[in-house]
């Protein structure tokens, strides 16, 4: 039997793709242990639905947890080492300071490492907090997971850690994905008022995902294919620039901006897509992507990072910074029906390996090992 604690900070905060991360594992690996013990810091309640813009857990625990993530990371707090001899193993986020690692084996995930290869597409406070957690954290963690080889690979380029620390688990994609169909396609359309063929891009607007050349290309293919596709674009408003935002609040005709989408329905609104398009910058694993994916949307995306993994033979890949390539292959797939069917059967079939049941066993492994167990 081993006993897991895992950092789920995230869950009390507004937050993207870490927090659907956790979210989703947390629930996985509690349904896959038998005899281990799965529990969270910096709560134990029970978890919530998944809400990107609030916390999954009560008013109360709310407050508490992140008073009892405030009071740990004052400095010297041993009240994190206190936490760690209870258990085998701590698997730490980047919001504690002070994780523990002298009474017990720290852990974490590496998501991406883009705060060191592209400090530039995030904020101040965002590189400081991550380099931060790379010292702290990722430097002193007896084992890893990434989340792609691109990643691991990245992790042992830029912090020099040795890559038998590093174990690559595949996040998962939420079932409802898979199983999204005609009918909950059709209820998103009427929600949201799409009644048109549509291209879909969905993720949180900041600068690494590349809005601007996305709706650039869109508006340069040619006035068949924006006469009978419509490029909606789904996610909260980031930090990306006041340009980007006027942009999609402008109410260009063919373009619609419809902000944050509750996850509930995402899965129907990425299902009834014509074709899905993320020619990001650069992508630690790309969720977006693999959940188009598994509705069996045929996808277009960059040949960057960990994209092509993810993407194996499912996608169109492009150049991002090139909008002529990225308009094409959206000609290319809005004039070819059977290209297109066949690209979302072949993304279908390559996102059946991103199943959460298969990373918790994967990560349960993992954490017997690091506790030698």
């Amino acid at each position: 039997m081993a006993r897991i604690v895992i950092d789920a900070t995230s869950l009390l905060l507004r937050s993207a793709g870490v927090k659907t991360y956790i979210y989703h594992w947390v629930r996985a690996l509690r349904c896959a242990a038998v005899q281990d013990s799965i529990r969270l810091f910096p709560f134990y309640g029970d978890i919530g639905a998944l809400d990107h813009e609030a916390s999954c857990a009560g008013k109360l625990q709310t407050i508490l947890g992140k008073l009892a993530v405030h009071f740990s990371n004052t400095w010297c707090n041993p009240v994190l080492e206190a936490v760690g001899c209870a258990a085998d193993v701590f698997h730490a986020s980047q919001h504690l300071r002070n994780p523990p690692y002298r009474f017990t084996k720290l852990t974490a995930t590496i998501h991406d490492m883009t705060c060191w290869l592209m400090p530039e597409v995030h904020t101040p406070a965002n590189v400081k907090a991550t380099l931060m957690h790379g010292d702290r954290v990722l430097r002193r963690a007896a084992a890893l997971i990434a989340v792609s080889e691109q990643s691991k690979q990245d992790a042992v380029d830029v912090l020099g850690l040795p890559a038998e620390r590093i174990e690559v688990i595949y996040p998962g994609v939420a079932e409802q994905y898979f199983q999204a169909g005609p009918l909950e396609a059709q209820a998103a359309a009427r929600k949201y008022g799409l009644e048109k063929p549509y291209i879909l891009f969905v993720s949180t607007i900041e600068p690494r995902k590349n809005v601007d050349r996305l709706l650039d290309a869109y508006q340069s293919v040619c006035p068949q294919v924006r006469e009978e596709y419509e490029l909606v674009i789904a996610g909260a408003l980031g930090w990306c620039s006041e340009a980007t935002a006027k942009r999609l609040c402008a109410e260009t005709r063919g373009i619609r901006y419809l902000g944050y989408i509750p996850e509930s329905d995402l899965p129907g609104l990425t299902a009834g897509a014509a074709m899905f398009l993320f020619p990001s910058l650069y992508e630690g694993f790309g969720l977006p992507l693999a959940q188009a994916m598994a509705c069996g949307v045929p996808s277009i995306t960059s040949r960057n990072s960990s994209l092509r993994e993810v993407a194996g033979d499912g996608a169109f890949l492009v150049e991002p910074t090139n909008t002529e390539e990225i308009a094409s292959a959206i000609e290319t797939l809005a004039l070819s029906s059977l290209l297109a069917q066949d690209l979302g059967r072949r993304g279908r079939l390559r996102a059946s390996i991103f199943r959460w049941e298969r990373n918790a066993q994967q990560s349960l492994a993992f954490f017997h090992r690091v506790a030698g167990i």
